[in-house]
């Protein structure tokens, strides 16, 4: 028989620095004096950026980084020079746009005629002024559709405004209202163009962040999602300045700012974005530990019964299924996801109208691959440190009970022969405890499960160009490469190159999102139901052998107090009181070791924190339902983009909770 092929290990994640930036356009004031000077800035900074980025280790291999990748929404001034110097530098840019791309072009333009804009909107050329052709060519040039994720699902909308704007110049309305769905829009992609970068660079004049979309807008929003901010004041370029929170933001007009302590603060946050964690040698020993607990492992296709003990006590004590049960797992690899467990999702991507055609094939080798196999490791990692635990605690009891069961046997070669299960018992206990540690059991199933929850849900996420900020990813409990792998996996694929509709939406909402979040929420119910059973199933069984403890002393008792009113003959009385003192030790040990067993699995939290996953969860499905059954015209991007972020919220939080539960209870004698 030809053995099975071996499964190998999904590559790891390139590392790519990615930032975003916004600026006035070119009618901004302050800006159009200060443009060379804003220039020559964005220039030093982006120097500073190259040189960082050139001088890293390469943490994951000689393949692993790419060019660095700009954000930007393409509008004329800011946005447009620093393209252009990016791109000039071999930096990929990647556009977010607020509408589809002609629309964009259309609307950044500014064509001097309706006719003009007319011509635009249909994607034309002919018949425009050469003002305003040289401005859309610049646009069309740099937002070519490779580059472009564009937010098309309200064009139909922004055109009719837009054009009523241009055709009634006199109508105040119009303006506000073209005005007010402008800023929404603008407002929506730069949110997108924060989650996708390290770093934004906002050029702002500091005058107003009341503007919905505008700069000073998109640097408070950017803000409070906790990316960085490098400030370049319009007015004074060369003052420019690193603001980490939203209150900094009160403090603009603050005294001059050393510009070589700048500098060295630009450079380590550069390379903090690079690394998983500190500085130097740590962070490199970090990355590689935690990349050497995914793609070094010898992968097995199937769990080891040996270490079954912790799902064999959820099967006997949850009261679902036959509690003696087949419990081995069978592992999906790698290989396998497309036409397995990733089958369906990618389906439903190729199905989007307008899809990335690259996109699925982008998700299947850098998501749905780096989860199944996190997953299938943590698995394994999971059964070895909680079976490990169980056993340890069976072990403990076994070991005490040998102590005591030579008594019944009397002193001869029947006792004798428990001594040495006694020391056997220890030698597990002591065994499993070493495997455990040595192996770092608990810390690498903690670390790949955060990094397979992560990858789990994302590919939603991608299909719809939400992404989690920089600064709003969980921090690991002492280490920080689970994010970091996660967080440079995702950045991999980046935005799909695409023109988003509302038919788009709606079926990403249904078939994508509505499924993964129905899904999650039914397997959270019946785990909060299954752990609730095992937790009062233990409980009873605990409370049970104790009760019997108490009566086999009691009945220990009354037999001594027989004998001695020569009720009960006193040969009896020695014979049962050997098998009474082995049950006083046996019932309360066993009884103690299912508390701890009880303790350890903490099966009453964990139903717990199920059980609110799955109300959570059940209600971003009722919002869903709400928005499905809406009209087209109600679909909007903003709803599905917080849809989204609701449902990875929870995810979040509950690999928080579940990590706030075990983080402390590493592998040791149940002492």
């Amino acid at each position: 028989m030809t053995a099975a092929p071996k499964s190998g290990a999904p590559k790891p994640p390139r590392v790519c620095f990615s930032l975003g930036v916004t600026g006035h356009r070119i009618d901004n004031a302050a800006y159009a004096a200060n443009q060379a000077r804003v220039l020559t800035v964005l220039r030093e900074i982006f120097d500073a950026i190259d040189a960082v980025v050139a001088g890293e280790p390469i943490l994951l291999g000689p393949a692993g980084a790419t060019p660095t990748r700009l954000h930007s929404l393409l509008a004329d001034g800011v946005d447009q020079q620093a393209s252009n110097e990016a791109l000039a530098r071999g930096w990929e840019i990647v556009a977010p746009l607020p509408f589809g791309r002609d629309l964009n072009i259309a609307v950044s333009a500014k064509p001097e005629t309706p006719a003009e804009a007319r011509i635009l909107i249909a994607g034309g050329s002919e018949g425009l002024s050469a003002e305003t052709l040289a401005r859309a060519e610049r646009i069309r040039v740099l937002g070519t559709p490779e580059r472009v994720f564009a937010l098309a699902d309200q064009d139909e909308v922004v055109a009719a405004l837009y054009l009523a704007k241009l055709d009634k110049p006199d109508d105040a309305r119009a303006a506000d209202a073209f005005a007010a769905h402008t800023s929404e829009r603008v407002g929506l992609a730069a949110r997108v163009m924060i989650e996708q970068s390290d770093l934004l660079i906002g050029v702002w004049d500091g005058a107003s962040q009341a503007f919905v979309g505008g700069t000073g807008h998109t640097i408070a929003v950017a803000l409070r999602l906790g990316a960085p901010v490098l400030w370049i004041d319009a007015k004074a370029p060369e003052r420019w300045r690193l603001l980490s929170t939203i209150e900094s933001l009160a403090a603009v007009e603050a005294g001059e700012v050393d510009g070589a302590d700048r500098m060295a603060a630009l450079a380590a946050l550069v390379r903090e974005a690079l690394r998983p964690a500190g500085e130097g040698e740590t962070a490199e020993a970090d990355v590689h530990a935690g990349a050497r607990s995914l793609d070094a492992e010898a992968w097995r296709p199937r769990s080891d019964p040996l270490w079954h003990a912790y799902r064999r006590v959820e099967a006997l004590f949850g009261g679902d299924g036959s509690p003696l049960r087949n419990l081995r797992q069978t592992y999906e690899s790698p290989e396998a996801v497309a036409t397995g467990s990733g089958a369906a999702v990618l389906a439903a991507m190729r199905a989007l109208p307008g899809a990335d055609p690259k996109l699925t094939g982008k998700v299947e080798t850098d998501v749905l691959r780096r989860f199944v196999w996190a997953d299938g490791v943590s698995a394994r990692l999971s059964d070895a440190y909680r079976g490990g635990m169980i056993a340890n605690f069976l072990f403990s009891a076994l070991a005490i009970v040998s102590g005591v069961a030579y008594m019944p046997f009397g002193t001869g070669k029947e006792g004798a022969f428990f001594a040495p299960v006694e020391i056997a018992f220890l030698g597990a206990i002591l065994g499993v405890t070493w495997l455990g540690q040595r192996g770092r059991w608990h810390g690498r199933w903690f670390e790949t499960r955060r990094v397979a929850e992560y990858f789990r849900h994302s590919p939603i996420l991608i299909a719809l160009g939400v992404a989690r900020a920089p600064g709003r990813w969980p921090k690991g409990a002492g280490t920080s490469w689970p994010e970091w792998y996660a967080r440079y996996g995702l950045r991999e694929v980046g935005l799909p190159r695409i023109s988003m509709s509302r038919a788009y939406l709606r079926l990403a909402l249904e078939h994508l999102l509505d499924d993964h979040v129905v899904r999650q929420r039914d397997y959270h119910e019946a785990k909060a139901r299954r752990l609730t059973n095992v937790h009062r199933n233990l409980d009873s069984v605990s409370e049970r052998l104790f009760v019997l403890a108490a009566v086999s002393v009691a009945a220990s008792l009354l037999v001594t107090e027989g004998a001695a009113a020569s009720i009960i003959p006193e040969a009896v009385v020695q014979a049962a009181s050997k098998w009474f003192t082995m049950l006083d030790v046996l019932l309360p040990t066993f009884g103690g070791a299912v508390a701890g067993v009880r303790y350890f699995g903490d099966f009453e939290r964990f139903a717990a924190i199920s059980e609110v996953t799955a109300k959570k969860l059940d209600s971003v499905h009722g919002r869903i339902a709400l928005l499905l059954a809406a009209p087209d015209a109600a679909i909007d991007y903003g709803l599905v983009a917080d849809l989204a972020h609701a449902a990875d919220d929870i995810v979040v939080s509950e690999i928080e909770n579940w990590q706030a539960v075990f983080g402390s209870k590493n592998i040791t004698v149940p002492a």
